[in-house]
């Protein structure tokens, strides 16, 4: 893949499911609560064997739990930042979490995406995602805005447009002194 083209929803939608290693990164983080193991290893266990994922055209939908079922949606419009957090041992797994932010004005991630080994491709697609690229439409266009400005004209007619009206403004401003000190232009 270049790294001028952002990932497909195709390459995406496949991640439904977290892989495996969630579940022993879940359990070595339970054993760090010593004899208390059992406290956090039961929901940490439902919540690996129920959580899914489901990436669409709009958005992110994110569900886990039995007894109490949670549901996140999360349009690609309303992200604002995106980090990939990892520690040692999820480092040492291959896993790494993808926080995402919102403008809710909670310090706090909207939604954590864990459990899936291609993060990197997945954060390149949400950030592609976040900042309006839709597939097909991003490589139409390759110079972003460029190709918009002057009915496709490109840059260059930009950039002759913007001189001539800067020639424009000092033949005004001139024109304007020369009228303050009593001349005529």
């Amino acid at each position: 893949m270049s790294p001028l083209r952002p990932p497909s929803l195709d390459q995406v939608a496949v991640f439904t499911r977290p892989h495996p290693s969630l579940l022993v990164y879940y359990m070595m983080s339970c054993f760090l609560a010593g004899p208390l193991f059992l406290l956090p290893v039961l929901p940490l266990y439902f919540r690996y064997h129920t959580l899914r994922y489901r990436f669409d055209a709009e958005g992110i939908l994110m569900r886990w739990g039995i007894l109490f079922r949670r549901e996140i949606n999360l349009t690609y419009a309303r992200i604002q930042d995106i980090h990939l957090v990892s520690n040692v041992v999820e480092r040492w797994l291959g896993l790494a979490r993808i926080q995402i932010q919102t403008a809710s004005g909670s310090a706090k991630p909207e939604m954590t995406l864990e459990g899936i080994p291609q993060f990197e491709l997945l954060r390149d697609f949400l950030y592609a995602r976040m900042r309006g690229a839709r597939g097909e439409g991003a490589e139409e266009a390759p110079g972003g805005a460029e190709g918009a400005v002057d009915g496709g004209q490109g840059i260059e007619a930009a950039t002759s447009l913007l001189r001539e009206a800067a020639r424009e403004l000092r033949a005004i401003r001139e024109a304007l002194a020369g009228s303050k000190t009593g001349e005529r232009p």
